[in-house]
């Protein structure tokens, strides 16, 4: 199991596993400097380095890499700021505009425009008439619930 050149292979299948795996996942550059690093122990086994001292240049590999691409990563998300919600609550607190009138009675629904897109709507038992510039409060299932501004 000492073998250089086996070695050499199984740091090159972790180096591209981590790299599938950060072009998989939302972030920036979080498993990028371990596929630095196993590439870097991939090569140093290709040199007949020990075990011991691949995963020295691995550790010590992944951690400058890491330190290198932090600025870039920090710049990054200054740049695209997380969007708040996910799915249909990035709507909440987004404007609309009711299309069809939202009836008092909470059983039956009205309709809204938020964005380009077309809602079931509801006003937690309020009345609104359609034309009404309304604001999303909550979003439950499939349904936006709204309220007047």
């Amino acid at each position: 199991m000492d073998d250089p050149t086996l070695w050499a292979g199984i740091w090159l299948a972790v180096a591209i596993t981590f790299a599938g795996a950060e072009i998989m996942i939302a972030g920036s550059f979080f498993l990028l400097p371990f596929a630095a690093g196993a590439v870097a122990a991939s090569v140093a086994s290709l040199f007949t380095a020990p075990l011991v001292a691949s995963w020295a240049v691995f550790l010590v590999v992944s951690f400058i890499a890491f330190l290198a691409l932090r600025p870039l990563s920090k710049r990054l998300a200054l740049k695209n700021p997380e969007v708040e919600g996910v799915g249909a609550n990035r709507l909440i607190g987004s404007a609309a505009s009711v299309i069809n009138a939202i009836p008092s009675d909470p059983s039956k629904t009205g309709r809204v425009k938020i964005g380009s897109e077309e809602w079931i709507a509801n006003a937690d038992g309020m009345e609104v008439p359609a034309g009404t510039e309304v604001t999303v409060v909550e979003i439950r299932g499939t349904q936006a619930i709204v309220q007047p501004r």
